[in-house]
């Protein structure tokens, strides 16, 4: 495969290293769910690269074809239910996590960890 073939991987890399730099450095709460998102996209993003089959058909037979006289190449569908449960999984984290920062806001008056972190020392 040469570079450009690997178009793909290059993308989720970067998006990876971004979201994981992201959650990890910034001290906004909110920001910090940006890059969790980012990462999961990135993870989105690897397995749908990763079941892309050349030649490959979706796995439906025809009504009177059979297997054994029509071979063909299936992808495999197991990758995109991951994915939609996946993205499922995702929403509810950050509709959960935005839920938690509005809570933090509420009860500390910001949402910048080294504040809220200072604040629980003092108190």
């Amino acid at each position: 495969m040469d570079l450009l073939g690997l178009y793909n991987y290059w993308v989720f890399a970067f998006l990876l290293l971004i979201g994981l730099y992201a959650v990890i450095t910034k001290p906004n709460y909110t920001k910090k769910l940006i890059g969790l998102n980012i990462f999961q996209a990135a993870i989105f993003l690897l397995y749908i690269s990763m079941d892309k089959v050349e030649g490959g058909t979706a796995p439906i037979i025809s009504h009177g074809a059979q297997a054994a006289h029509d071979p063909q190449i299936y992808s495999n569908p197991l990758p995109q239910v991951l994915i939609l449960t996946a993205i499922v999984v995702g929403i509810s984290t950050t509709s959960l996590g935005l839920a938690l920062v509005v809570r933090i806001r509420e009860a500390y008056g910001t949402i910048e960890e080294d504040k809220v972190s200072d604040m629980d020392r003092t108190h």
